[in-house]
């Protein structure tokens, strides 16, 4: 394996700060050397500064965007952080008066967080209409969260009796996987989006916004820009969710803190 020079990681570490606000600590060099490692053996190159250059000309779109994926992509499990779930059911949907609920999921990786949330919402609000938004700044990760087909140890968290009612598994060939069905699919639509530029135009308003798991890679400043982003598109009195490792202290004066990690746009 290339070794990877502490200037080459400096060159990553500020490419990918500059395009998704993600602020790699040193102890994180030898993850980016092995994720890399594999795109220079398949162009033959010796150095990672070569990779650099290659994905850095305008002609290889398609290999800048296998280099975002690799520095990005992180692993999430189904009802990660299950006291989440709970508040969405007990709390939010038990009080909701309207007809329309829509939810984002502003990070929503591989899929489990929008078929966890879906489940729920399924299960609670029945004969009212409801959708889902999934973004993510990886096109890896939300290719296959549009398939929907995921591993058997992806459940651990997972009720049993929701798995019956709403997932296939799979047979022969696909042993130890399953899949989600329509029924929830076709209430949830995954778009790529990076959070560190202005939102689309037509994103529309929402009820609930899950951020999980994304500021702990932020410095303050930056998690003040995103954070107030994406707050702009949360109707008032609408709920904010972020991963229990993380805070929103001196970030923003427009959410209130409900309890610890769920907070309560003024």
């Amino acid at each position: 394996m290339a070794t990877m020079t502490e200037k080459e990681f400096k060159r990553f570490k500020s490419f990918i700060y500059d395009h998704a606000g993600i602020d790699l600590a040193p102890a994180k060099q030898v993850m980016v050397s092995s994720r890399l490692n594999r795109r220079l053996n398949y162009y033959q190159l010796a150095t990672y500064t070569e990779y650099f250059e290659l994905v850095m000309n305008p002609e290889n779109k398609q290999e800048f965007q296998v280099m975002v994926d690799l520095l990005t992509t992180n692993e999430t499990y189904f009802f990660r952080e299950p006291k989440h779930f709970d508040f969405l059911k007990n709390t939010i949907l038990k009080q909701y008066k309207g007809k329309d609920f829509r939810l984002w999921s502003a990070a929503s990786s591989s899929g489990e967080e929008v078929y966890s949330i879906a489940m729920i919402l399924a299960e609670n609000l029945a004969g009212k209409q409801w959708r889902i938004l999934g973004t993510d700044l990886s096109t890896k990760v939300l290719k296959a969260a549009h398939q929907a087909v995921y591993m058997m140890d992806r459940i651990d968290l997972l009720d049993q009796a929701l798995m019956k009612k709403y997932c296939l598994k799979g047979v022969r060939s696909q042993e130890n996987t399953f899949k989600i069905g329509d029924k929830l699919r076709e209430r949830v639509r995954f778009k790529q989006l990076n959070l560190m530029k202005p939102l689309p135009p037509k994103i529309g308003m929402f009820d609930v916004i899950f951020l999980r798991n994304v500021l702990i890679y932020f410095d303050n400043e930056t998690k003040k820009q995103v954070v107030e982003r994406i707050i702009s598109a949360l109707k008032p009195g609408g709920y904010f969710f972020i991963s229990h490792s993380e805070t929103l202290t001196r970030i923003t004066d427009k959410l209130e803190m409900v309890q610890p990690s769920i907070y309560m746009k003024r």
